[in-house]
């Protein structure tokens, strides 16, 4: 019996590898670091340097995530929505996700430094250093922890933009604004929803703490609002035109209104709808601004 169950292990391994490297968080970084790419470039598009922009950052993106769950693994083992991942489940070892996540990092990144630029490696290195020395171990300290997290959150655009022009200008740090701002509806809903979870494993998201969910709600409508006027900042700069400008203002105003929809109730499955439309804002918004740019 116990050779049948190590070998089922070793069957599920190659996935339980995928699991560490959160997909869904490792797109997200992808299409933001496109994004930044894209509108960063100047003349026609590098193909052959924005794919190696991608794979190294994808590399970088996936040890993150995959020591995330190296340091968290006791918290993940008494989350119900965390408790399947590999490591609780015991699929795999603490020192082989230890392995897996510093080789992917220290790889993503000397990628990025040989084959793109320096600054682009050490935007992605300091992107893992942030999310892992500052904002994961904040997490059981203080509801600060959202905010910290939020900065490492949004750098992937400047990793592209950084990529494709080798500075920082103006337009990489409206990027970094938009996603900054956007997180704070975005994960703060999930972490309502999850609230109960995240106060089992001791972790001190907002919501755990605030009951009425009076400062959780002011900070998902405030942020929201504020989302609305940066991110119709590319075209006051000049980065982005009117066409932008207009569907801009109107995801925007949605985001916000679906945020006070929110508010008004407060339970899971509004937040849950909520978490949605950040979802599908953020692309929305960027895609918004690649034909805007492809259209100029």
């Amino acid at each position: 019996m116990n050779t049948l169950r190590a070998h089922a292990i070793d069957l599920e391994k190659p996935w339980a590898y995928v699991v560490l490297t959160k997909p869904d968080v490792t797109f997200l970084v992808v299409i933001t670091t496109v994004a930044g790419f894209y509108l960063g470039g100047r003349g026609p598009l590098d193909w052959v340097l924005l794919a190696h922009t991608l794979f190294a950052t994808t590399l970088v993106g996936a040890g993150t995530a995959a020591l995330n769950q190296y340091i968290e693994r006791a918290m993940d083992a008494v989350m119900r929505r965390t408790a399947s991942r590999p490591l609780p489940l015991g699929t795999l070892q603490p020192a082989e996700v230890l392995r897996f996540g510093v080789a992917l990092v220290l790889i993503g990144s000397a990628w990025l430094a040989v084959a793109v630029n320096a600054l682009s490696a050490l935007l992605a290195l300091a992107t893992c250093i942030f999310y892992i020395g500052l904002y994961t171990p904040l997490k059981t300290r203080t509801t600060l922890a959202t905010a910290v997290g939020a900065l490492p959150g949004a750098l992937p655009p400047l990793i592209g933009w950084a990529a494709a022009r080798g500075n920082l200008s103006s337009g990489a740090w409206i990027l970094f604004a938009i996603l900054f701002f956007w997180q704070f509806p975005h994960f703060l809903a999930i972490a309502w929803m999850y609230r109960e979870d995240y106060a089992r494993a001791g972790i001190r998201m907002l919501p755990v703490v605030d009951t009425s969910g009076d400062a959780t709600f002011g900070q998902i409508v405030s942020t929201s609002a504020i989302l609305v006027p940066v991110s119709l900042l590319p075209s006051v700069i000049g980065m982005a035109g009117m066409r932008y400008f207009t569907g801009a203002l109107i995801l925007g105003m949605l985001l916000l209104q679906v945020s006070l929809w929110a508010s008004c109730s407060r339970t899971n499955v509004r937040a849950k709808w909520l978490m949605h439309a950040t979802v599908a804002h953020i692309p929305l918004l960027l895609v918004l601004m690649i034909f805007d740019k492809l259209g100029r």
